[in-house]
């Protein structure tokens, strides 16, 4: 193994350099590697990240500005531990039943309006029905895909023999706002893939390799993962290093592009003649102009404040610093509760824990996103800048629907229509058509409404939004937080034109042919629910930003993750109920 404070007194290349030496050494054993030792290697995972969890959750929530004191060091836990010791379990449920890949089997399979094949991840065991009580995640495979052929199309890097396996290298460059995104990375890498990684930190959220280190101790034992830290220098030297056969990107398109063809001039050469710097092949995961589509009905004051709170969620978890975070909110113009809502999302804005805008160039994005409306809202934070709320028209340009803003900002866009059905029609084509991007898109829309549409009419317009994932009435964030659910964009893109990005990462069912993910959630909480006849028991679920014991809940649900109790259920309940 290579001693890290050795490493640590290495000029810069030549550490890189000593690193990847030992993972090429390695890679080929991590290949051929039994799946008994890599189920032993998940449990001692979840072992190291117990312990340390409540100070990485902590730490975090300090070095993002959140006041100690705030229920929002939830998200910290949620986005964090929670998800990475929810993957380790989703892997390890995967590879014990690999044996005729008999996982496959109790999963519920469907064909939807548009004759796919769709595979229910969410619910699957008890305690989903229990703490994730009505919500549903659905796994829509490419057209194709059936009940009987897809075995076939999943799992397939297990279909060869063990002592015949060949591993390759991959560099994982970290992203810098969610804590869990770099280990599910590399967990995908690893063992969806085969393949040993470097994973190079982003220098926002360095401070998380202490705790990675810690966590993911068992794989850097192993030699079959070394983490490292620096700028874009080491970032550059890695992506062209001979030894480095596989690219996995989180970030922007900007920064892909520079990766992929080159920077300035030379890039734009690049680009032009399609000669790409790097001969390489490189998955991403981008960011987009993320559409919210509101849809008009019989909605309540209560419907209205709750679903407030789901939109405000989608636009202010993590201060706004998500490439999935809602910044097109498709509105109907005349729509009698149009304003009301407006009102319920200011109120709720301005009720929440301030927190500084912690990541590089916010000002700077938010300056540039006012200037270029003359009609800017501004709905206060307190302490915090105002998230910005701008009416986006057709007169103007295509800036809002172009460019992610990557901070608390967001745009609103009315369409006239007034039948719900035609509505829809008309946000999925807009959305489609206008915005940039097809990472996340959300639609928050009454039963009755469903209803009015009819089901098999609603799924047939949903099969036409063509984003990697759709959430019904709650937040496609939380398809990412579901590491069972492929997380990428809508297939289809280039490095020329890469959008939200080229392939799907978690996916603990190592699905390999799927094409999107439908996440759905109760529409009333609980126990409002009750008086229409709806038995779901979700209270206001932990991720929203209003939630004030999300902090308690999540730390729950992340030592429950890692060993789940009957017993643990009550204090769980309790603190649910209470946010």
């Amino acid at each position: 193994m290579l001693n890290t404070s050795v490493l640590n007194e290495l000029p810069v290349n030549s550490a890189l350099d000593l690193a990847l030496d030992e993972l090429t050494a390695a890679k080929d054993d991590w290949a051929q590697t039994s799946i008994e030792k890599r189920i032993a290697v998940l449990q001692a995972i979840k072992d190291c990240l117990l312990p340390i969890a409540k100070d990485w959750a902590e730490t975090a929530g300090r070095m993002k500005g959140i006041p100690e004191d705030s229920a929002l060091v939830g998200e910290e836990w949620i986005s964090g531990p929670y998800t990475v010791m929810s993957a380790c379990n989703g892997l390890l449920q995967t590879l014990s039943e690999m044996q005729g890949k008999s996982f496959l089997n109790s999963l519920k399979k469907r064909k939807t309006q548009s004759r796919q094949t769709a595979v229910q991840v969410l619910p699957h065991s008890i305690w989903d029905h229990l703490i994730l009580s009505g919500v549903t995640a659905e796994v829509w495979m490419k057209e194709g895909i059936t009940a009987d052929n897809l075995a076939s199309h999943t799992a397939t890097s297990y279909d060869s023999p063990e002592r015949l396996r060949e591993g390759k290298v991959a560099l994982v460059l970290g992203a810098g706002n969610i804590a869990s995104i770099a280990p599910l990375d590399v967990f995908h890498k690893l063992f969806n893939e085969h393949q040993v990684v470097i994973l190079k930190m982003n220098p926002v959220n360095e401070y998380l390799t202490e705790f990675l280190n810690k966590a993911l101790k068992p794989l850097i034992d192993l030699n079959v993962l070394r983490i490292v830290k620096g700028g874009a220098d080491v970032g550059g030297y890695l992506c062209e290093h001979p030894q480095v056969e596989e690219i996995h990107i989180t970030g922007s398109g900007a920064s892909h592009d520079i990766i992929v063809w080159g920077f300035g001039e030379e890039g734009i050469r690049n680009k032009a003649a399609g000669t790409p710097k790097l001969n390489k092949p490189i998955t991403s995961e981008l960011g987009a102009v993320c559409p919210t589509i509101v849809v008009p009905g019989p909605w309540s004051a209560a419907d209205i404040q709750f679903q407030a709170e789901n939109i405000a969620t989608q636009k202010l978890h993590n201060s706004g610093f998500n490439c999935v975070a809602c910044q097109m909110l498709i509105l109907p113009k005349h729509w009698d509760k149009k304003q009301t809502l407006l009102n319920s999302i200011k109120n709720t804005v301005a009720n929440l824990d301030p927190r500084k805008p912690y990541y590089p160039g916010a000002a700077e994005r938010l300056a540039e996103f006012e200037k270029h409306s003359s009609n800017v809202l501004k709905f206060d934070r307190g302490s915090a800048p105002a998230c910005l709320v701008s009416v986006d028209e057709d007169a103007i340009d295509d800036k809002y629907r172009m460019t992610e803003v990557f901070a608390p900002a967001l745009s609103t866009h009315e369409l006239a229509d007034t039948d719900p059905e035609a509505y829809l029609i008309a946000a999925v084509k807009f959305a489609n058509q206008k915005l940039y991007g097809t990472l996340g898109a959300n639609i928050v829309i009454h039963p009755k409404t469903i209803k009015q549409i009819g089901k098999k009419r609603f799924e047939q317009i949903l099969a036409d939004l063509h984003y990697g994932t759709i959430a019904i009435n709650t937040w496609s964030g939380l398809g990412f937080l579901t590491p069972a659910c492929p997380w990428g964009a809508f297939p289809g893109h280039t490095l020329e034109d890469v959008q939200s990005g080229i392939g799907f990462a978690h996916n603990t069912y190592m699905f390999d042919s799927s094409e999107r993910v439908v996440v759905q959630a109760p529409w009333r909480p609980f126990p409002r629910n009750l008086l229409s006849g709806d038995m779901t028991l979700l209270p206001k679920p932990p991720w929203f930003v209003s939630n004030k014991k999300q902090h308690k809940t999540a730390m729950l649900l992340t030592r429950f993750q890692h060993t789940p109790s009957w017993l643990k259920l009550p204090r769980i309940f309790f603190n649910a109920l209470l946010g």
